[in-house]
């Protein structure tokens, strides 16, 4: 069996492999490339070095703003939706009437999409804010507990199932050996239930930090960065420099270089410290 996995290896990796390079690899070597370039389109781009990054940094406020608004907005959802979700997760594995709807319904609002999801919030909340005079882009805070709202509103449910895998797979007869042991409920979910998850933990926390960050439509449909670009996130931020300012290609694709980085070296600290966790239990 292995020397036949050996011998089609190949055949079976190429496709995907081939798929892979030119889907991923070379827009990103192209994307790195212009990022030093000033352009219009891909064939008269222009080596400036590194003055694109240099003008996404100084040029104005827009861009640390909104990595310093996005970072803040991941911490709160990544506390918020995994607290949430676990706490849900743990409701529904204690064999309620009607335990499967009401694990469909909360799942669902992760199937609609990002753009529709902002516009329904908008209403609701821009509703609910009419009633003492104000609305959504009012204030940046308005914006960014609106934000975080409709973010736990859609993964909460996506998370809960994680953990509902994670807790169902906890062996029986290891809670009850500390229930013989004297333990209590808030002894076994501190000794036990928490300790056993941590696996869900590392995803679950992964997905939010993920999402979190390259949040998009919903910032597009629930503020479109308003007021005066205050909230903004980094994804919107990008779109706005790249598509509505005229020679500004270059320095859009700085921030999108950076972006990139940014995610993956806080998703690869953020994986190191939670398996660690994993380990250590």
């Amino acid at each position: 069996m292995q020397k036949a996995l050996s011998k089609y290896f190949a055949v079976f990796a190429l496709p995907t492999l081939i798929a892979f390079v030119i889907a991923f690899v070379i827009p990103f070597i192209m994307g790195l490339y212009l990022s030093f370039a000033e352009f219009t389109t891909v064939t008269n781009a222009e080596w400036v070095g590194i003055a694109n990054y240099v003008k996404a940094f100084t040029a104005n406020d827009e861009f640390l703003n909104a990595l310093w608004f996005t970072t803040k907005f991941t911490i709160v959802s990544i506390v918020t939706i995994n607290i949430l979700g676990f706490a849900l997760a743990l409701l529904l594995t204690r064999g309620l009437k009607g335990t499967n709807a009401y694990r469909t319904a909360f799942f669902t609002p992760n199937l609609i999409g990002g753009i529709v999801l902002g516009y329904i919030w908008q209403v609701i909340l821009n509703g609910i804010l009419a009633l003492f005079g104000v609305t959504l882009t009012f204030s940046p805070e308005y914006g960014f507990w609106g934000l975080v709202i409709l973010m736990n509103w859609q993964l909460i449910g996506y998370m809960m199932i994680i953990y509902v895998a994670g807790i169902q797979n906890i062996p029986s007869d290891l809670i009850g050996a500390a229930k013989v042991d004297g333990a209590g409920k808030w002894g076994i979910l501190r000794n036990v239930t928490i300790p056993m998850v941590m696996p869900a933990v590392t995803i679950c926390s992964f997905l939010t930090l993920a999402n979190s960050f390259k949040l998009f439509d919903q910032n597009l449909a629930l503020t479109a960065g308003a007021p005066s670009k205050q909230t903004a996130m980094v994804a919107l931020d990008i779109f706005n420099t790249f598509y509505t300012r005229n020679g500004w290609e270059g320095v859009g694709q700085a921030k999108a270089v950076v972006f990139f980085f940014v995610v993956g070296a806080l998703s690869l600290i953020q994986l190191l410290i939670t398996r660690r966790r994993e380990v250590e239990q």
